[in-house]
């Protein structure tokens, strides 16, 4: 396996910049997830690493190669698609070993291999079975064989758990993931579901109009959002934004929201009259009589072990995640109460974070 380098990568199709000079790393054996909605370059970025798009401009380096303009039959990749396409008319033995009989590997190697490579992903008791039959897991799994079987520098990965159902995707997710840690594969995964990309990254890579809005590890992503975007597009719910005018001093640590002085990270640049957002993430938020920040219950959403709780603010509408136990009413009055150690703040024309309490820069593409 090997790291994988992009420095200024850039695709432009006439008008249109489908990506805007990324930069990022993926180190030996780490796990890299472009995550992001459809448009974004997520799968053109996928699709010039593997050499089946061409950069407008940029570098890409494979174990520290340059392969930039190289075709894809030259670089040492397995390429997994959302489609799994596989050979009908061949059984799973045949699909895994195909790749190796093109490259004109011996008989008695291609049938140790794809043993090998079918006992890992617990399909050696359907070698001999017509693909065709089987279910979408399995068939999963065979494609992911036919690019196991090569041992590749790394592997590329296009939404392949796409077209699988909901109960089908969490056991692959999960079986991906422990499939990673065993043969330590370089990987970069492609996928709009954060779900998928949190659960199994080592890195996330979050896109938006082509440009790498944050590129950190799961826990940064989700406690440290770079900008709006980002704290809006990973959680479920998002992150709450409460929007405020104010001039901001660098070194402040209190802000007017509703008339109310709340108490926030460290303010790190002055700047002039705007408008801001404070965010903070549902489960940080309680419910104290005692609090000056007030709201309406606007309802409730119950999820067994917790509930979400709408409220409505003067300053924008919050999002709870509180214990089931307590009873709500439509139209109630409560006070909130927001931990400033969990408080980040935003430029609301811009998007970006301007104050957390663990901020970390974002690497913009």
């Amino acid at each position: 396996m090997a790291k994988i380098q992009i420095e200024n990568l850039r695709k432009q199709f006439g008008e249109f910049v489908a990506v805007r000079d990324s930069s990022f790393t993926v180190q030996d054996g780490e796990f890299l997830a472009l995550l992001g909605p459809s448009g974004c370059g997520k799968t053109t970025t996928l699709r010039m690493i593997a050499g089946l798009e061409l950069p407008s401009s940029g570098v890409i380096r494979l174990g520290g190669e340059d392969v930039t303009f190289n075709r894809a039959s030259a670089r040492d990749i397995a390429f997994v698609f959302q489609l799994f396409a596989l050979y009908p008319h061949m059984n799973v033995r045949k699909n895994i070993g195909f790749p190796l009989l093109s490259q004109g590997v011996a008989k008695a190697e291609i049938k140790a291999r794809v043993e090998e490579t079918a006992k890992l992903l617990q399909i050696d008791h359907i070698l001999d079975r017509s693909v065709s039959g089987l279910a979408g897991g399995d068939r999963q799994r065979v494609a992911l064989g036919r690019a196991i079987v090569r041992r590749p520098m790394c592997f590329l990965m296009d939404e392949p758990l796409g077209t699988l159902d909901a109960e089908f995707r969490d056991t692959m997710v999960r079986e991906l993931r422990e499939l990673h840690l065993r043969i330590h594969a370089t990987t970069v995964y492609v996928t709009h579901d954060q779900h998928e990309a949190m659960a199994m990254a080592d890195k996330i890579a979050v896109m938006n109009h082509g440009i790498i809005e944050q590129f950190g590890t799961p826990q940064e992503v989700y406690n440290r959002p770079a900008s709006m975007y980002v704290a809006d597009f990973i959680g479920s719910p998002p992150m709450n934004f409460l929007r405020f005018t104010s001039g901001l001093q660098k070194g402040t640590r209190s802000v007017s929201v509703d008339g109310v002085q709340l108490t926030v990270p460290e303010i790190r640049e002055d700047m002039a009259e705007g408008e801001r957002a404070l965010g903070i993430r549902p489960e940080h938020i309680r419910f104290s009589d005692a609090s000056p920040l007030r709201g309406q219950v606007y309802g409730s959403e119950y999820l067994g072990t917790n509930q979400i709780v709408a409220v409505e603010t003067r300053a924008g509408m919050l999002k709870a995640r509180v214990p089931a136990e307590r009873n709500f009413s439509i139209g109630e009055h409560v006070g909130i109460e927001l931990t400033h150690d969990n408080l980040s703040l935003f430029d609301a024309k811009s998007g970006r974070a301007v104050a957390s309490s663990l901020y970390t820069e974002a690497r913009h593409g």
